[in-house]
């Protein structure tokens, strides 16, 4: 590829920081439109990059062990190594391809800009950097329960990318000695090796064949994780963060920060300027009272944990994603009534309600369709704005009617308010201890 286009152009490429309650950062992230000149520069460095590949798996440094004698000649055993070299199940020889193995490769290239030498050269660092690491193996060691509630994998995102969460908060009750331990070497390896094993299950998520999720959402929660006495953590932290970008090119999708204090999003913002010479919108900030409208941008509201404003709960019997979920705009300053028919009789109505940062007048009640029944008021409160967990409730339907849900907003802003129901059979309680 020439000098002129030796990189594919940097305003396609351009990565921008956002901060998830600006205006102007209100778009998703979504990958570069690329022009019919690039997608053949990109079809000619992969195929250079696998030609590259390809001799230096028969050449035998890949690894960085070139074999130079002139008369040497492959066995068929050395062969049948070569073509069970691996990268995360995918196999690198590109003459006897996985049906991930471009998918792969592009991401090295992508990482790289589509430069082939500094593709090749990452892909041998990282191979090398997986065998003295042992990060094919490290899924079967125990390195004990410190960090077990930091992360877990749950849900996909709008594109069916899994979501992975990392809750440092969790961090916070821990003892000043064990978060000062960190300051060791041993300590500091120990989280090292924890953070790649968290990747390595992730990746056994992902589908790098044609069409599959290939990459993942990271959303990293900073609630509580503030002060001198997680400086230390803080510190291997970045460390975790320069190793992912060496090693695991492209895998993150996108990184979600949230509930990040202003301070360090002026510095992180600052600082990776000075570092790149320009921003990157592969990681997106989310200052607390923007949380929820943030994550919502990538993950659908049936996705999306009650923690951070959306439905979903961590193994609930009542609703899956499958379940319809209704939308509705709230104006600023105005009220909406929802209103869910309930015109069987001994059933259950099941409901959720969720409004984006809440801030509202929030009321409930039955209302029966015989004019001389009483209504049932269930549930009247103000709810505060930051206030996450969605409502939950449920009403024995004994005469028919409808349950009206009033919830009036506060604020000059509009908002989005999500909510689905169920009916289920239910046996009164009395019956069930009726003699």
């Amino acid at each position: 590829m020439g000098k002129s286009r030796g990189k594919i152009q940097d305003q396609n490429m351009e990565l921008r920081i956002h901060e998830g309650n600006e205006k102007e950062h209100e778009e998703n992230y979504e990958e570069p439109l690329l022009d019919h000149e690039d997608e053949k520069l990109i079809k000619r460095a992969l195929i250079d990059f696998k030609c590259k590949v390809e001799d230096a798996m028969h050449g035998n440094y890949l690894f960085g062990i070139p074999d130079t004698h002139p008369c040497h000649n492959q066995t068929t055993k050395e062969t049948e190594q070569l073509n069970e070299i691996k990268l995360w199940g995918v196999a690198l020889m590109p003459s006897k391809p996985h049906e991930g193995t471009d998918t792969l490769l592009l991401k090295f290239l992508k990482s790289k800009n589509y430069v082939v030498h500094e593709a090749l050269e990452k892909l041998r660092k990282t191979l090398a950097w997986r065998k003295e690491f042992k990060a094919d193996e490290i899924l079967e060691e125990n390195l004990g329960p410190e960090f077990q509630k930091v992360a877990y994998l749950n849900t996909v995102d709008k594109e069916g990318r899994p979501v992975f969460y990392h809750v440092y908060g969790d961090l916070k009750d821990k003892p000043m000695q064990y978060l000062e331990k960190m300051r060791s070497e041993e300590n500091s390896d120990k989280f090292l090796r924890w953070r790649v094993q968290q990747m390595e299950k992730c990746i056994k998520e992902l589908n790098f064949e044609p069409g599959g999720a290939d990459s993942l959402i990271q959303v990293i929660d900073w609630k509580d994780f503030q002060g001198p006495h997680t400086k230390e953590l803080r510190s291997v932290y970045r460390k975790c963060w320069t190793l992912l970008e060496e090693h695991y090119p492209e895998i993150i999708h996108q990184y979600i920060i949230v509930n990040v204090p202003l301070r360090y999003y002026v510095s992180h913002s600052f600082s990776s300027r000075l570092i790149t010479h320009k921003p990157s919108n592969k990681i997106i900030f989310a200052r607390p009272g923007k949380v929820t409208e943030t994550l919502l941008r990538f993950i659908s509201p049936e996705n999306l944990l009650v923690e951070y404003g959306g439905l979903k709960r961590i193994n609930d019997n009542e609703f899956s994603s499958e379940h319809k979920v209704f939308e509705l705009n709230l104006k600023a300053h105005a009220s909406t009534h929802i209103e869910i028919p309930a015109p069987e009789v001994g059933v259950t109505i099941v409901w959720d309600v969720t409004v984006v940062e809440w801030d509202v007048t929030y009321k409930e009640e039955f209302i029966p369709e015989d004019e001389g029944s009483y209504q049932v008021l269930l549930q009247d409160k103000e709810k505060k704005g930051g206030e996450r967990p969605c409502v939950r409730n449920s009403y024995y339907i004994n005469e028919g009617g409808v349950i009206s849900i009033f919830i009036h907003n506060h604020i000059n802003k509009c908002k989005k308010v999500f909510y689905r129901y169920k009916t289920k059979p239910t046996v009164p309680t009395y019956l069930l201890y009726k003699t």
